[in-house]
Order: C-alpha cells, then sequence, then structure tokens
C-alpha cells in the first residue's frame, strides 16, 4: 500500500539523460556543515544558452533527489565561473534566482580570475544583487581556497579543490538504476495487487472439473509472479552492491551522505518489496486454502448427490416391500426379499456412513462451508437410520405376520384333524359301550393336542397381532375362529352323545300305564323315553354329526376340495342361516340383557351417572338392526333360499336400502365406543353380563353388527366361486358390488363425521362419492410467490372427500383418546365447487399426478394418487360429475 501511494516524480533521469550528460549543474553528494545539500553549476561554456526548459527540468530533477529532511535544511549553490566574464555570472544568478525550485541557503560565486572581469564583477554585483531578487546571501569568492572557509574540502569535489570522489556518468547511472528498480517495485506491487483483486472478486466455480482448472490457472499465476518477485528482489540486491562498491573495494572510502540516501532509498525499496512478499504469500495461502476447501466440498457435494441417488433408490426399493404375506409361504419369501435388500444396502449404507465422517473431518478442519456440509451429513445419518430402523420394523412386523399364519395354520390343521377324526369314527362300531368307551378316549387324546395347536382366546389374539391385522387377515382369523368354536362345538356334541352310550345301564324300562286312582286330567311332570328310543335318538345324533363331519371335512379344507363340494352353495347357505340365526339370538340378548336392564327401576342405581339417559348413545340404532334382521324379515328370507339357493343373490338386491342402516350405527360407533371406555367397569354391565351367562363383555357384542356386514361380503364372495359361469352368476356378482358399495359407504361415512371446522352443513353436499388422502401442490395466479415457490417443491399432505356438488380438502389429525387408539380427524382447509371446476388428467412427468383447476386456472391443485390405480378411480367419478353436470345443463 505504501508504494501504491507513493506521489509520483514528475521527472526520473532517463526522460532528461541528454541534459543531465551536459553536466551545467551537478548533485556532487557533499554538505553544508549544517546538512545543506550542495548543487554545483561547473564552467559551462554555453551556459546562457541552455533552453530555459531544460534548466529547469535539471534544477527541479536535482532538488528532489536529496531527502525531504536535507531539503528542507535549504540548498547550498556554489557558481564556478573564474574562466568566465561577469556576463555569464550575471546571467547565471538571473537565471537561477528567476528559475530555482527548491529553498535556498547561500549562493556562493567564484568570481572570474581576470583583473577586468573580477572588477566589473564586483560592481555588477553591487549594481545588481536587488534585480536578482533573492533573499540569501550572495557570496563572492576570489578563490576556492575562500570556499574552504565556508564548506569543508571532504564535502567538496576535486575541481573545487575537495576530496570528494564524484564521477558524473557513474552517478546517472546509478540513479538511473535507482528508478528502474523502484518502477520495478511499483510494477510488481502493482501486479500483486491486481491479481490479489482477481483473486478476492472470483466466484467459486460449482462443479469438480471448474474448481480443479481454476485452482491450477491460479496456481501458475502465482508461480509467475513469485518469479517476478524473485527476479526484482535479485535486481535490487546487485543495485545495491553495486552503490556499496566502493566502500568494498577499499575500506578507508566512504560514501557521501547522497550515496547513503540511495542505499537507504534501494534498502527501502526492498523492505517494501519483501513486505510486499509477505503479504501477498498470506493473501494466498488463504486464498489457495480456500480452492483446496471448494474443491473438497465440489467432491463432496458430487459423492453425496451419487450417495443420495443410491439411498433414494434403497427407500423407495424398501417402501415398496408393504406387503405383510398371507401365508407362511409368502411371509419367508418376503423375509428372504427383505434380506436380500438389507444385503443390497450394506455398500449404500457404507458410503454414507463414510463420507458423513469425511464431512465431518473438513467440519473440524474449519472448512469454510460448514453450513452446507453439516446439513447434508446430518441427512445421510438420518436416511441410514430410518432405513436401519425401517428394516427393524419390518422384520418386527414380518416376523409377528410369520407367527400369526403359522399360528393359524396351526389352528386350521387342528381343526381338519379333528373333523376327520369325528368323520372316521365308524357308527356302528358306538352303539356298544366298548365301542363308546374307545371313541371317547380317541376324543379325549385329540383334545388335550387342543392348547398346542390352537389360536389363544379372540380377544388376547387380536391384541397381540393387532398392528398386521389388515381387513383380509381379520376376515381369515374370524373364519378360522369360528370354525374351531364349530370343531368344538361338534367334539361337545359328540362326547355327550358318546357318554350316554358308554353308561351301563341295568335293564330296559317299560313303560307303566298310570293307575286306577290315578286322574286322567293329571299331567305328569315328566315323560320317561325308552331305553331303546332313547338309543334310536343318540344314533340319529351321530349320524348327522357324521353327516356334518364328512361336509365340512370337504368343503372347509382348502378351495380345491370346496370346488369338488357336491352341494358346495347349499353349504353356504347353511353356514349363513346358522350364522344369522346366532346373530339374531346374540342382537336379542343385547337389547333384553342390556338395553331394556337400563330401564329396570331395580338396576337404577347401579347405573353410572355419566351413562345416564344415553342409551342411543351407546346401542345406537341396534334395535333398528334387530327388527330388520329377525325372522319376520331379512332371516326369513334367507332360509327360504335353502331350496333354491340361485335366489340369495336377489334377497341382498331386495334388501340394499334396507342394509344402509349399517351406516347409520357405524356412524354412531365411535360416540358408543367413547362412552364405554368411560363406564365399561361399571357394576351394571358385569351383573348384566353374569345374567346372560356370557363370555364376552358388552363392548364384543356391540362389534356384531360391524363384523356381519363384512361376513355377507366373505359369503357371496364363497357363493360366487362355486357358481362360476352357471345361472345366477351376474346376480351374485351385482349382489356382491352391492355388499362392497354399503362397506364403502359404511367406511367413508366414518371419515366423513370426522370433519371439522366446516362451516356449512355436509349432508347439503350431496352422496359422498369418493374419500382419501393424497400429496397436493398449489400453484396460485394471484397468490403470493412464496406459494408459487414451495409449490414446485414440498406438496401438503391432504384428505380429500368428494361429494356430487363439492371437493372438501382437509387436513388428517390423529389424536390419542383417553390413552387408546388413536382416533383421527380431518380439519377443514378448502373447498372447490365441481360446477367451476376442470380436471387435466395426465401430469408430465409423474404418471400418478392429476390436475384439477379452478376457474380458468386461477387456482391450480396438482394431486399425486399412492397409485396409478386409485389416479385413475378418481379420475373416472370426477369425470361422471362433470359429465352429469353438463348434461343437466343440456
Amino acid at each position: 500500500d505504501e508504494i501504491m501511494q507513493q506521489e509520483i516524480r514528475p521527472l526520473v533521469a532517463v526522460d532528461i539523460i541528454e541534459q543531465l550528460h551536459r553536466q551545467f549543474a551537478i548533485l556532487s553528494g557533499g554538505r553544508g556543515k549544517d546538512g545543506a545539500p550542495i548543487i554545483t553549476f561547473p564552467e559551462f561554456a554555453g551556459f546562457s544558452d541552455i533552453p530555459d526548459e531544460d534548466f529547469l527540468n535539471v534544477v527541479t530533477y536535482l532538488t528532489s533527489i536529496p531527502s525531504l529532511e536535507a531539503a528542507s535544511i535549504g540548498f547550498i549553490i556554489i557558481i564556478d565561473r573564474r574562466r568566465d566574464k561577469w556576463s555569464a555570472v550575471k546571467a547565471s544568478l538571473t537565471r537561477i534566482a528567476g528559475a530555482f525550485p527548491g529553498n535556498l541557503q547561500l549562493v556562493f560565486v567564484l568570481r572570474p580570475s581576470r583583473f577586468i572581469q573580477r572588477t566589473i564583477a564586483d560592481i555588477g554585483i553591487k549594481l545588481y544583487r536587488d534585480d536578482f531578487k533573492m533573499k540569501v546571501p550572495i557570496i563572492m569568492l576570489n578563490s576556492v581556497s575562500d570556499l574552504h572557509g565556508y564548506i569543508d574540502k571532504s564535502q567538496l569535489t576535486r575541481e573545487l579543490g575537495g576530496t570528494l570522489e564524484y564521477g558524473h556518468s557513474q552517478w546517472i547511472h546509478h540513479r538511473t538504476a535507482i528508478e528502474n528498480f523502484a518502477m520495478t517495485v511499483k510494477t510488481t506491487a502493482q501486479m500483486l495487487q491486481t491479481f490479489g483483486t482477481d483473486l478476492a472478486e472470483t466466484e467459486l466455480p460449482n462443479d469438480v472439473q471448474c474448481t480443479e482448472e481454476l485452482l491450477s490457472t491460479h496456481t501458475d499465476q502465482h508461480s509467475k509472479l513469485k518469479d517476478e518477485l524473485k527476479l526484482a528482489v535479485k535486481q535490487g540486491a546487485t543495485l545495491l552492491t553495486c552503490i556499496r562498491e566502493p566502500v568494498t573495494r577499499s575500506a578507508n572510502s566512504k560514501l557521501s551522505p547522497d550515496e547513503l540516501e540511495n542505499v537507504a532509498t534501494v534498502e527501502r525499496l526492498l523492505a517494501q518489496l519483501d513486505e510486499t512478499e509477505k503479504a501477498f504469500d498470506q493473501f494466498w495461502t488463504k486464498h489457495h486454502l480456500k480452492l483446496e476447501q471448494c474443491l473438497q466440498l465440489r467432491h463432496f457435494e458430487h459423492d453425496f448427490r451419487e450417495v443420495k441417488l443410491l439411498l433414494d433408490n434403497l427407500t423407495k426399493a424398501q417402501a415398496g416391500f408393504a406387503d405383510i404375506g398371507d401365508s407362511v409361504t409368502r411371509v419367508e419369501h418376503l423375509l428372504r426379499e427383505q434380506k436380500q435388500l438389507e444385503e443390497k444396502g450394506q455398500e449404500p449404507l457404507e458410503k454414507a456412513q463414510s463420507l458423513a465422517l469425511h464431512g465431518e473431518q473438513l467440519i473440524q478442519n474449519n472448512h469454510y462451508a460448514v453450513d452446507s456440509i453439516r446439513p447434508k451429513c446430518v441427512e445421510l445419518r438420518r436416511i441410514c437410520d430410518d432405513f436401519t430402523n425401517e428394516t427393524k420394523k419390518k422384520y418386527d412386523i414380518l416376523g409377528k405376520s410369520l407367527e400369526l399364519h403359522k399360528q393359524l395354520d396351526k389352528a386350521s390343521q387342528w381343526c381338519e384333524a379333528g373333523i376327520y377324526l369325528l368323520a372316521s369314527q365308524a357308527v356302528d362300531k358306538c352303539q356298544s359301550q366298548e365301542g363308546a368307551e374307545t371313541a371317547l378316549v380317541e376324543i379325549e387324546k385329540f383334545l388335550v393336542t387342543a392348547k398346542e395347536h390352537q389360536l389363544s382366546n379372540p380377544k388376547e389374539f387380536y391384541n397381540q397381532f393387532d398392528m398386521i391385522l389388515t381387513p383380509e387377515i381379520k376376515a381369515n382369523a374370524q373364519r378360522i375362529l369360528q370354525k374351531l368354536e364349530d370343531v368344538q362345538e361338534m367334539f361337545d356334541k359328540r362326547q355327550v352323545s358318546l357318554k350316554k352310550l358308554a353308561a351301563k345301564q341295568t335293564r330296559p324300562v317299560q313303560p307303566v300305564a298310570p293307575h286306577p286312582e290315578s286322574s286322567p286330567k293329571r299331567a305328569s311332570p315328566k315323560i320317561t323315553r325308552p331305553a331303546v328310543v332313547e338309543g334310536t335318538l343318540q344314533r340319529c345324533s351321530i349320524l348327522l354329526e357324521n353327516f356334518r363331519c364328512h361336509m365340512d371335512l370337504r368343503c372347509n379344507t382348502t378351495p380345491t376340495a370346496l370346488k369338488e363340494c357336491a352341494q358346495p352353495q347349499s353349504h353356504i347357505i347353511n353356514e349363513l342361516i346358522e350364522t344369522e340365526r346366532v346373530y339374531v339370538e346374540e342382537l336379542q340378548s343385547i337389547i333384553e340383557g342390556y338395553a331394556s336392564e337400563m330401564d329396570n327401576p331395580n338396576l337404577v342405581h347401579l347405573i353410572p351417572s355419566a351413562l345416564q339417559n344415553k342409551k342411543e348413545i351407546l346401542f345406537g340404532n341396534l334395535p333398528e338392526i334387530y327388527e330388520f334382521h329377525n325372522r319376520q324379515i331379512f332371516l326369513k328370507e334367507i332360509e327360504n333360499c335353502i331350496e333354491n339357493p340361485e335366489l340369495l343373490a336377489r334377497c341382498f338386491l331386495k334388501r340394499k336400502e334396507d342394509l344402509q342402516i349399517y351406516e347409520k350405527y357405524c356412524q354412531n360407533k365411535p360416540r358408543s365406543e367413547a362412552l364405554w371406555r368411560q363406564c365399561g367397569d361399571s357394576i351394571f354391565f358385569q351383573e348384566c353380563q353374569r345374567k346372560l351367562d356370557h363370555k364376552l363383555s358388552l363392548d364384543a357384542y356391540l362389534l356384531k353388527p360391524v363384523q356381519r356386514i363384512t361376513k355377507y361380503q366373505l359369503l357371496l364372495k364363497e357363493m360366487l366361486k362355486c357358481s362360476k359361469n352357471s345361472e345366477g352368476t351376474a346376480e351374485l356378482e351385482e349382489a356382491l358390488a352391492t355388499m362392497l358399495d354399503i362397506i364403502k359407504s359404511v367406511n367413508d361415512s366414518m371419515h366423513q363425521i370426522a370433519i371439522t371446522g366446516y362451516e356449512g352443513d355436509v349432508s347439503e353436499l350431496g352422496k359422498l362419492l369418493m374419500q382419501g388422502s393424497f400429496n397436493v401442490w398449489t400453484d396460485h395466479k394471484k397468490g403470493h410467490n412464496k406459494v408459487k415457490d414451495l409449490a414446485r417443491f414440498k406438496p401438503m399432505q391432504r384428505h380429500l372427500f368428494l361429494y356430487t356438488k363439492m371437493l372438501l380438502f382437509c387436513k388428517k389429525r390423529e389424536e390419542n383418546t383417553d390413552g387408546h387408539e388413536k382416533t383421527a380427524s380431518y380439519s377443514f382447509k378448502n373447498s372447490l365447487k365441481m360446477s367451476t371446476v376442470g380436471i387435466t388428467e395426465n401430469v408430465k412427468g409423474d404418471n400418478k399426478k392429476f390436475e384439477i383447476w379452478y376457474n380458468g386456472r386461477e387456482e391450480v391443485y396438482i394431486i399425486q394418487a399412492s397409485s396409478v390405480e386409485l389416479k385413475n378411480t378418481w379420475i373416472s367419478e370426477i369425470r361422471k360429475v362433470l359429465t352429469g353436470q353438463l348434461e343437466a345443463c343440456r
């Protein structure tokens, strides 16, 4: 900075080299007694002919050479005119007085030595002293010896009788070299400053290749500048040696003050050059470090993108493993696939961990881009942890699923083995006491294995496997649980029958006529059947059980066996009727044993205050469901289908509207469950359960209606399997579709009642057609800029409800209810009238996206479904709504 800010001198030696060589004025390096610099004007024949400009340039240059301290004392001028005339003296004084740029102290004039000219000079100096306009003394000297009285000989050149060594050519050479070196120093400093400015203003590249090229370019430029610096230092050292050469050559020699100033000047320039080099090296070290760190960052970012892509693909593949399996074989296959994915992910995970560790090392080494590196390290570790946790979670779920299906398989195998055992027991061999006892022993041995092979009780079973109980698995588990109950019931009945046959009988009991005195009108309290009749009844019972066992063995084992069944449709209808009768009886017991008892004055004191006057909340429209199913309506119609199974589908189609009562029941279910959680432990319910001799509490029975509508669609599916390509298949398919629509409507209504924050009446929006969760991006033309920017990146999670008149956008929220399972609610966010919307079915770049736009695309909603099939279903429903509106307008 000091070099760059120095004032540029108006003249340098090379500019006036010819005038300096004429030697009409010299700066010999001598000093007065007080240190004043001495400028000598030697004898010069053509002094008066020197152009004013040349004279001024030389004098100005000479006065600029001494230091400011020396120049401030004032210059001493010696004019040597011993061989000249008075006119030359006068001309010299006049020119110096008019053009000398420095501060004068004394003027010595060696007057002409010839007598006449000396006399004229004495007279002239007296006459013209005032004309010279000099404010300093002008001392006229007759000889150099007079001059020695004022100035020491050591400060005067040999021409003036002194001992000071002075060579004009060498002086010019030194001055030129010093000024060239100063210019070199300045130029080098400018080059360094320019280069430093360029480096400081250089924008760091964004890729590895450009960063490497920039680092190489800057390094080459730095090397060249360092070479320039070395040359400049070498030049200054050589110049310094030249100036000091007289002292080096002779120990008696001394440098003049001007030469000492030259040495000081060169040393100062060398010092400044050294400082410049150090400052530049310090700057370059920082810049080079930043470039190297930039290159490290670009390599890190490049590696991060590659590893992130691998991890995203790995995470995507992991997300695709959503299946939990529907059989032991399938679950074992999924476990193998999960193991393969885990092994495949080891390399990307190790790369990610290694890269995160490298990033942490960069941060510890004080990398300038800490704010950029640290989030990437956190992201890598998060993805690795998520993958590891998700893998562990999937292993846990698949392990649970494997355990579940193994239990189901064991239970099913136990049932099949039990049915086979019952069916294989010959009826004729069981008629004797020995045969009955043998059959009983076989049954008892088999029942010992029940605890080992059966499922745990249903409630514990559902709690144990709650997280993996999909509707399909749950339906299968319910079917097997029901089968277990049926088989156990068969064994119980068979044991009762066999125990009666095995009992020792003393003698037949003969019917006895009443005594004559007995009143003929008096009824016997108990009619005793003959042993023969009793045995016949037992045999008939066993025959019936064997028939049922054979039917179960053939129809309930595998789908293949089901197809081979002689009358599979009749078997399914029988099962439907049997379970329907049980269902009606259970509904009746609930209404009579619980609901009616709430009005019993004797039990009012047992009813909790929170339950008072809330019977309709707890039971919902269960009485209405019971009235529909009792023997006078639905059950009676199903029983009529025993002889004509093809009428079953019509029965469901006929009662399509009546079955909608389940929707109302399911809508009330959350309120009912909340009330039960609050009051379920009361003594009132315990007393009712005891009277009914129910093994399960009321809440289990209140789930029966929900399970029943699922049972209908499962039985219709089985019915359809047995009726492929036969008469009535179309009606069965329609009936199944009807039940599925009812279940969907019930499910949708359960979601609909959880909508909060909508100020209007939901019932006025028309029929609820679809509902589901989606990723949603928005892009509003008149919206805030941030809305447009964010629309391209982070989606919103929205639950959509499609009605015939309106499309609602809600945000799903899950809350824990009194420590129980999470319940969902849907916070209303926005709505679109279906009469004013348009749809774009395909969005470029993602086949799972579609657009719904409003008011001429003023508002655009980009919606992403979880699958292409779900997207197409929604588009189809929306298109139906829009087409229906168009038809209505026409």
